[in-house]
Parts: structure tokens; C-alpha cells; sequence
């Protein structure tokens, strides 16, 4: 996996490349522990990424919780398999897929 932050205010751009697994989600994790308390809207570009597991979840959703109050995640450029994915999880009734 292959990740990068940008942060422009209080909105965080985290694009993700690769696999979001057990193996990697810890490391992407580590990385937006000390921003959350900065932003109130994450916006995660998933233009590259082939796929995430439950793991990988589990770390959105950590971050999602742990933002600013009232904070906002979004998802984009999500391909079908992470689109289904998202889909049977429920997780887009958090993360709004554009």
C-alpha cells in the first residue's frame, strides 16, 4: 500500500494505492492518528486502491470517529469491487460515495 495526506485546513485529502489489509492498516492508521483532531472532513481518493478488508475498514472507521466534531468522510473514485464493498457493509451510510 501506497498512501498520501494532504491536508488543506481543516479538510484531509488521503489517497490510498494498493491493499488497505490487515498487513497495512496499522501503518495508515499511525499516519492519521495525529491529524484527526485538526480536520473535520476527510475526503479519501481510492482512484488506486485494489482492495480493503475488514482491517482496513475498521481504520476509516476509527478515523471517522475520532475527527472533529460533526466531521464529515467521503469517498471517490472508488472501482466496483470497493464500491461493493462499502455497498454490503453498510458503509455508505457513513462514507457517501461521489
Amino acid at each position: 500500500m501506497k498512501y498520501d495526506l494532504k491536508q488543506n485546513g481543516s479538510e484531509l485529502t488521503v489517497v490510498v494505492k494498493g491493499r488497505l489489509d490487515t498487513a497495512t492498516a496499522p501503518e495508515l492508521e499511525a499516519a492519521l492518528k495525529p491529524l484527526l483532531s485538526e480536520v473535520n472532513h476527510i475526503i479519501y481518493d481510492f482512484e488506486g486502491l485494489e482492495y480493503i478488508s475488514s482491517a482496513g475498514l475498521r481504520v476509516l472507521s476509527f478515523a471517522h470517529k475520532n475527527m472533529r466534531m460533526g466531521g464529515v468522510s467521503e469517498a471517490i473514485h472508488c472501482n466496483d469491487v470497493i464500491k461493493t464493498v462499502f455497498e454490503v457493509t453498510g458503509f455508505t451510510n457513513i462514507f457517501p460515495i461521489r
